[in-house]
């Protein structure tokens, strides 16, 4: 493509007939235009631009494969997602814990004292009977 570029580029300056490219010779003008087609040419038979598509095409195929994947719950995105998922999880969960610890000891002690109130009010019944 820069051969393509500089090619067109001399070709149109040889044409308004600017600077030294009024007097240059046509062959040194159109030489970029000629690399560029022996450039294609050369990539076309050793297989270059072939392997380069190929290589494009397996990136396209990757990436909608990714694309599919997150959609359904199941890429690499997914996955970190869901490990944050579980982390918030994990952390709430523990803090229920702790409240509901707190919760339990406190209805322990209340529980505990309300039957220690009965059994101070029932002794003194049993002991007059």
């Amino acid at each position: 493509m820069p051969f393509v570029l500089v090619g067109v580029l001399l070709v149109a300056l040889k044409l308004a007939e600017i600077g030294p490219f009024e007097r240059s010779p046509w062959w040194l003008v159109i030489a970029p235009l000629v690399l560029a087609i022996l450039w294609w040419s050369y990539a076309d038979a050793s297989g270059l631009n072939k392997r380069r598509e190929m290589a494009r095409m397996k990136e396209r195929r990757e990436e909608r494969r990714r694309a599919a994947l997150t959609s359904l719950g199941v890429g690499a995105q997914a996955e970190k997602e869901k490990a944050e998922a579980d982390k918030a999880r994990a952390a709430r969960q523990r803090e229920i814990d702790r409240i509901e610890g707190k919760r339990e000891k406190m209805r322990a002690k209340a529980r505990d004292s309300i039957l220690g109130i009965r059994i101070d009010s029932e002794l003194p019944s049993k002991r007059g009977s």
